[in-house]
């Protein structure tokens, strides 16, 4: 299968016990597409386009449930504020307190939705796929955490103070802090970031590879006495999706409540 082929890109006409017809098991194709646009050498694809419409939804959505706010709210006001009260009350404030956490609500309510809708296209009839399966948004995503991360310590405590916060300094520690400090600091530099990423990606990844696999065994195990196993293998599409669309949530609030962790971290006072 060439790399210009989509996702779902097979023979339909390859079944079980066909001549010379194997299953057409998914990989690395099914995450790559053809350009839809190609401007300057810059080639433009379905993933850069959902990630686009995936921002125009976001903003499009609390631009119209906030942007003339009432006091009586309107249904899609308040489905607005339900869903930015439970990134505010239930992540933000819940680790960073509201006083120093209410400044980082908007950034954080950002992140939940445009990192919820980017995982859901996974599930979204035609666009089946998800945005954060590849890994350069969350990898960007994950940047943008970061450089906050640093610039705040920074600003909070100065260049020494923030030594000491990235590399945990404890005098307490006695003759093994020198280890720690070395630990602490390839730790929060160089994995942390890493790790902050590549969980988001992977479990996207990960997700689609099985909707895929078992989507095309069902087409594919449908011919003959092989009929029932296409409906188990249907049967096990669905409660994939379902399983998927819980993922897809957790994913979007273990990202946020992380880099809310990583700020408190930076505000914290250390000794």
């Amino acid at each position: 299968m060439s790399a210009d082929q989509t996702q779902l890109a097979f023979d339909w006409s390859c079944r079980i016990m066909s001549d010379g017809c194997g299953f057409p098991a998914p990989g690395l194709h099914s995450f790559l597409f053809k350009p839809i646009a190609t401007v300057g050498g810059f080639e433009f694809n379905k993933v850069m386009l959902l990630a686009i419409i995936t921002t125009i939804l976001v903003i499009g959505f609390f631009y119209a449930a906030f942007g003339k706010a009432k006091v009586v709210p309107g249904k899609l006001q308040m489905v607005g504020e339900a869903g930015y009260d439970f990134v505010r009350r239930g992540i933000v404030y819940e680790t960073l307190g509201k006083k120093e956490g209410e400044k980082y609500v908007p950034l954080m309510v950002s992140l939940f939705f445009f990192i919820w809708i980017m995982n859901i296209w996974s599930v979204i009839p035609l666009a089946q796929f998800p945005v954060s399966s590849i890994i350069a948004f969350p990898a960007v995503l994950a940047a943008v955490v970061y450089v906050t991360w640093v610039s705040l310590t920074f600003k909070r405590h100065g260049f020494v103070g923030f030594f000491k916060n990235i590399t945990g300094y404890d005098k307490s520690l006695g003759p093994v802090l020198p280890l720690v400090m070395v630990i602490e600091f390839f730790s929060n530099l160089l994995v942390r970031p890493f790790t902050h990423a590549v969980r988001l990606f992977a479990n996207m990844f990960a997700g689609h590879l099985m909707l895929v696999m078992f989507t095309v065994a069902s087409w594919y195990l449908l011919n003959s006495w092989m009929i029932p196993a296409a409906g188990v293998s249907f049967v096990m599409t669905i409660a994939m999706i379902g399983f998927e669309l819980f993922v897809q949530a957790v994913q979007a609030y273990v990202f946020v409540l992380l880099a809310c962790t990583y700020i408190q971290g930076a505000l914290a006072e250390h000794h």
